[in-house]
């Protein structure tokens, strides 16, 4: 028996294989709006008709300011529910499902005149120092997240995904080396976080599943360890998070902690919050040998599978993958032809 071919569901949510592609940025919107555009059209069409299980959009943020560069994506208008539909309705054709990343960049966001973040800690190679959101500019944050949601929701996306990884807003929050506040937002690491999932969940359907993107560790010297991100994780859970994507670091330079890049290095980090949660998880971090995705699978380490930069080198990685593992593949008719077993 092969795991990566097989079905998987949560929920109202039903994916036919384990297969992830996760969000990666793309910074191809061509003007200021945030609006995706035909690259972001065929490349996700493309993943679709590649095999992936479940597609998950870039991180698209809140306001034009919570945004890494000015070229990407964004939901916080109504007007760009429109492009975001159609890239959904035609993914749906190829037997895939999709989500949507929902994020704020916070001191992060490089073409902000001013970011903002949970404080004024600046983060190396970001030309504008940050300053911190005030209480209430935290609470109307949260709001935003909300809005953002409800247009993706409107727009036909399987799943969210709230991005509390790598050094963004939410992650800054939670983090006790970046989060420095004496309001309540300082006195609770995980209360921000904890809104926005409750607001999001409150114009979610009911049977729609929510990830949550979350470092299980920082880099940085003197960063959280797995114990705090688990802490961190549990109310989270509480909050109605259903699954855990779980990743590691990008909050600032790497310290004396640095990560070996090996394949399936992030992996222990998904076992131990499997272990700990009790909920699903997806494993990412060069994975992208078929066999290493499959043996987390196996293994038990790991529900899915997130295929970043692998899916950017093949559109096609998860026929190929299932076709080198469980010995067969189902391509599109037209590609008969060409993807079969050998």
């Amino acid at each position: 028996m092969s795991y990566l071919d097989q079905p998987w569901s949560l929920k109202g949510l039903t994916l036919k294989n384990r297969i992830v592609m996760p969000p990666m940025c793309q910074y191809s919107v061509d003007a200021l709006d945030g609006i995706p555009n035909d690259w972001h059209f065929v490349h996700y069409v493309s993943r679709s008709v590649g095999g992936a299980g479940l597609l998950i959009v870039e991180m698209t943020d809140v306001e034009p300011d919570g945004r890494i560069t000015s070229k990407d994506l964004g939901l916080w208008s109504d007007e760009q529910i429109p492009a975001f539909k159609r890239i959904v309705d035609e993914v749906h054709k190829y037997g895939a499902k999709i989500g949507v990343q929902i994020a704020h960049a916070g001191r992060k966001a490089q073409d902000a005149a001013q970011p903002v973040g949970a404080s004024g800690i600046p983060v190396q190679g970001i030309k504008n120092p940050p300053r911190a959101l005030s209480t209430e500019e935290a609470r109307e944050m949260v709001v935003k997240f909300k809005e953002a949601t409800r247009r993706a929701v409107e727009a036909g996306f399987d799943v969210i995904e709230l991005h509390g990884a790598h050094g963004y807003l939410i992650h800054q929050f939670h983090s006790p080396g970046i989060n420095d506040r004496a309001d309540e937002y300082g006195q609770d690491l995980s209360r921000f976080g904890v809104e926005v999932i409750q607001a999001v969940r409150s114009v979610m359907p009911n049977d729609m599943p929510l990830i949550f993107r979350i470092s299980a560790v920082e880099y940085m010297d003197g960063g959280y360890d797995l114990e705090h991100s688990l802490r961190m994780a549990h109310s989270y859970k509480e909050a109605g998070v259903d699954v855990f994507h779980v990743s590691s670091g990008g909050e600032a330079p790497a310290g004396k902690r640095k990560p070996g890049n090996h394949p399936g290095y992030q992996v222990p980090f998904a076992r131990a919050y499997r272990q700990e949660l009790g909920v699903p998880v997806i494993a990412v971090g060069i994975l992208e040998n078929p066999y290493v995705a499959e043996a987390a699978l196996a293994n038990g380490d790991a529900d899915l599978v997130a295929i970043g930069r692998g899916m950017l080198d093949d559109p096609y990685w998860a026929m190929h993958a299932i076709r080198a593992v469980a010995r067969k593949v189902e391509p599109p008719v037209q590609y008969e032809r060409g993807i079969y077993v050998r």
